[in-house]
């Protein structure tokens, strides 16, 4: 018998009213073990697929499981308990602003656990260990630089050893040594905890270079998915113009709009 996926959505459409869907017809699956990157344009709904995974909102149609439960139906405290396997990394960090290095990674622990502190101090040095920062587990935020920041967020992300591990664009804004770091990082700890991971990121050659399998998301839809090398190798449209950053194709440079001609004719 196969083994039941950590996530599995099928048929899933969403919206915030009736007019306007965000999401259309949304299936894939997320194995346990493996590295999954979302991928697409800005405002497309890749950030609302993780919204849904954390049941922060619920479909309007179709079947979301996560860990083998409906997340259409799960009630209130089930949630929370499902909460405890996953573990997120937001974009740009979201670090507590004043709260020091330690104390963000000790947040979750003190949160979600009834551990001693004793226990905690080595926990939160182990994981500051992990992502190589345990020297500044004194810092504040504002000490640290947008990679290090970073990785501190990585460390809370994995405080309890979460199953499930999310990132919301982790690759942004980071120069190409950090985000190499961080890249390496996420590979790394996903086979160290045997965690699922999702990746949204609109960082190619990077994400390509780490993960297992690669869904392309379009206006709401999937459109296109397969490995790394298939996807490198691909001639779909889409997938060739946003893997090797064409400025026009399948998706246009210009906004729809009347001839040009007859528009400065006034016509």
């Amino acid at each position: 018998m196969a083994e039941e996926p950590v996530v599995s959505l099928q048929n899933v459409s969403f919206g915030y009213d009736r007019t306007r869907l965000v999401l259309s017809d949304i299936s894939l699956v997320v194995p346990r073990g493996k590295l999954v990157a979302l991928m697409g344009g800005s405002g497309c709904g890749k950030t609302t697929i993780l919204r849904l995974l954390g049941g922060v909102m619920r479909p309007t149609s179709g079947s979301a499981r996560v860990f083998g439960c409906d997340m259409t139906t799960i009630r209130v405290a089930e949630l929370y308990g499902l909460r405890r396997r996953m573990g997120m990394l937001f974009q740009f960090g979201a670090l507590f602003t004043d709260l020091s290095v330690f104390d963000n990674v000790a947040f979750p622990m003190r949160e979600r656990t009834d551990l001693p502190e004793s226990i905690i101090r080595d926990l939160v040095l182990m994981k500051l260990h992990a992502v190589g920062l345990r020297g500044a587990h004194g810092l504040m935020p504002h000490q640290l630089s947008g990679g290090m920041a970073r990785r501190v967020a990585l460390a809370r992300g994995i405080a309890l050893d979460p199953q499930l591990m999310m990132y919301d664009e982790p690759f942004t804004g980071l120069d190409p040594i950090s985000l190499a770091i961080i890249g390496q990082l996420i590979r790394r700890l996903n086979d160290a905890l045997g965690a699922s991971s999702i990746i949204v990121t609109h960082d190619v050659e990077e994400s390509l270079r780490i993960v297992d399998y690669v869904y392309f998301v379009a206006e709401g839809r999937i459109i296109a998915e397969g490995t790394p090398d298939a996807v490198r190798k691909s001639a779909a449209p889409f997938v060739r113009q946003f893997v090797h950053g064409e400025a026009d194709g399948s998706l246009p440079f210009h906004y729809p709009a009347p001839p040009y001609r007859e528009q400065l004719m006034g016509r």
